[in-house]
This record gives C-alpha cells, structure tokens and sequence, in this order.
C-alpha cells in the first residue's frame, strides 16, 4: 500500500477506534458476562425459576394443569386492561411459568405453573442479570441506546475493515509471531494486530447480528436490497367483533389446532383489542430457541388471521431465526457458548488495547521529546 493511503487509512482506523471503540469493547465484555450470568442467576435465585409444585411432582402427586383465564383476569386487574401481557411457558420439568408485563409496571412475574400462586417477580432494570442485560442491548436508553449500538457496531465493521488492510502482508503465508519478550508496549501492538486479523471473521459475525438484533430496521433494508416486502403481522378486520369473548385457553387451544402437539414458546396477548395476539410455536425446523412459527388470532373470536412460519418471512427478519442463536451463543450449544465469552473478551480486548496503545505511544513520544529538550538545553549551557 503506497504510504499517503497507509496514512489515511491509520488516520480512519485510529479515530474511529478511539471515537467508538470503548462503547463497543464495554458491550462486548457485558456480552460476554451474560452468557456465564445466566445460569449463575438461575442457580442464585431458584424461587424464581423453579416451581413449588416440583416436590408434589417428585412425589407422584398428580400436578392440575393452570388455567390461563383466571391468571390473565388477576394480573389485569392489577396493572389495568390495556397491559401487554407475554407469557413464558415452562420449557422442561420444574420451571415456572414467566408472564411478562409491559403496562403501567414493566418487569417479569414468576408463576407456578401447577397452582398459579405468584412465586416471585422481578421489574426489568432489577437485579444483576437484568442490569447487564439492558446495559448490553440498550445502554439502559431504551430505543434511543439500540439506535446508538447499531451506529456504533457497522461503524465498527469498517474499523475491523481498515484493521485488516493495515494488517494485510505482502508476502505469503504471513507472519501470526506475537513478540513478548520486548516489553509490553510491543507484545500488545503484536496480540491487537494478530488478534484483530485472525478473529476478525468470527468479530465481524458477532458485531453484525448485534447491530441487527439492536437495530431491526436493518432487516428492512436486507429485504429491500434483495428486491422484497417486508411481511408484516395481520391487520384486524374491521368492524365489531360479534358473539361473547373466548377465554385465554381456548385461544390458544385454537392456535394449537394449527400445529397440533408442537410446543408453544410464547403467549403475546395484547392489552389492547385491536390488536392481534400472536402465539409463537418451537417447531421441528425451527433453529430459534424460543420459536419463530406463529398463529395469529383475532383476540376476541379466535378466528385465525394469519398462519406464518420462519420460511414465510422476508429475507431481512426471516434471518432473525439465525441471527438471535448465532449471537447468543445457543445454536451450538456449550461448544458456541464457550466461542462466544471468547469472542467477547477478544472484542472487548481490541477496543481497551488500542485506546491504551495509542495513549502509550502518546506517553512514550512526549518523555522522548521533553528527553531531546532538556539534552538541548544541557548542550546549550
């Protein structure tokens, strides 16, 4: 590379790192924690996941099966009609039923899912987990932090693209020596560079799907660029619903008629009645862990608007059935887990190191100067 262009393209590297870098390195570190801070919070708080009716099941006691009705009138009742509710099932033996509330209180209720008694709940900036969780996905500013996470994280595709034609060797096979044996400002220019170029694919998939997940307008503008509509949910008919109001149960009863004994992974029931509710299914194709398959049903009839698998989706959010896994680490299991708390540290490595190498350099550059002036002026006298 001619060495005006090298310039430029330092200069590009350097500033946007400097500029974007750490907010980037602190997401991708709090990333990281959250994969090993999931189980540690389950493990911390068992009155919250675990169901009180598991002793009855160990024992052989037969456990009823909840009616959802009854639990949806009584939260209602406590946050108001219109509240968002989204219910959780539980996904193996023992767990409890999760119902998340957005209304006039946001936060998750932990149910018991043999007896409905209320074991627990949890607003959603509280507790440990909770905190990390906001504070990676939105920087605790809602919409307006997911804006700023999608900016910072394709502003950072091209920061590992310019790191990488910095990188680029002109001869081949290139040279991976990381040299620790001449002082630490050398050995961290050499694990920034290497590292950045060696895992620069795996960085470069994690800081993308984050951008989407942060950013779904992205998916939009993928449909749009290959020449598609997004598919967006049913609209209600219009005019009043006639006959009285189904329960909860034969909602969902009816939606499960569509994709008879597949498991439900979530119960989106909106507060509002001109909305549609949506029952989301954990189908056989399906590589979401929560379920992408939906049924969507007039909320008041049960008459069913609209029956949608991941396939039928666009290009742009039929992606997230991928793109939510792979950036989690849950598609391949505690293999993808373990990459993933190793592609956060190594991210989150790179962003620390390169404010640090650059304000080092800084250091070294000025004692050397004020070294030259006071030999200068030795001279001198």
């Amino acid at each position: 590379m001619r060495a005006p262009l090298r310039r430029l393209w330092l200069k590009i590297h350097r500033w946007i790192g400097l500029s974007l870098g750490p907010i980037l390195a602190l997401t991708a570190l709090l990333g990281a924690m959250l994969v090993v801070a999931l189980p540690i919070d389950r493990h911390a708080h068992p009155e919250l996941f675990v169901a009180r009716s598991t002793a009855d099941a160990a024992t052989g006691t037969a456990t009823p099966v909840l009616p959802l009705e009854p639990l949806r009138q009584r939260i209602l009742a406590e946050f108001g009609p219109n509240t968002n509710l989204t219910l959780r099932p539980p996904r193996s033996p023992g767990e409890t039923l999760w119902v998340l509330v957005r209304g006039p209180w946001e936060g998750t209720l932990y149910v018991d899912p043999a007896t409905g008694a209320e074991q627990g709940r949890r607003g959603s900036h509280e507790g440990a987990y909770n905190v990390l969780f906001e504070l990676h996905s939105s920087l605790l500013l809602e919409d307006t932090g997911k804006g700023i996470l999608a900016f910072v994280a394709l502003a950072y595709l091209f920061l590992l693209v310019t790191g990488v034609v910095l990188w680029w060797p002109t001869r081949w096979p290139p040279s991976l020596r990381i040299v620790l044996n001449r002082g630490l400002l050398r050995g961290l220019f050499d694990l920034h560079r290497t590292g950045g170029a060696v895992l620069g694919l795996l960085i470069a998939v994690s800081v993308f799907t984050g951008a989407y997940m942060a950013w779904r307008p992205l998916g939009n503008f993928i449909s749009a660029a290959v020449g598609q509509q997004q598919v967006k949910p049913p609209v209600m008919p219009k005019g009043a619903a006639k006959g009285p109001r189904l329960s909860l149960d034969e909602l969902v009863a009816r939606a499960q008629q569509v994709f008879p004994g597949q498991p439900i992974g979530y119960v989106q029931v909106p507060g509002k009645p001109d909305r549609p509710m949506r029952v989301r299914f954990r189908l056989p194709d399906d590589p979401h862990p929560n379920g992408i398959g939906s049924v969507w049903l007039h909320p008041l009839t049960g008459e069913v608007l609209a029956v949608r698998r991941w396939q039928d989706l666009d290009a742009g959010n039929g992606a997230v059935v991928v793109i939510y896994p792979l950036h989690t680490g849950v598609l391949g299991g505690p293999v993808h887990q373990a990459l993933t708390v190793l592609i956060g540290l190594a991210l989150g490595g790179l962003g620390l190191s390169g404010v640090w190498l650059w304000w080092r350099r800084r250091a070294v550059a000025a004692a050397a100067r004020q070294g030259a002036l006071s030999g200068s002026s030795r001279t001198t006298s």
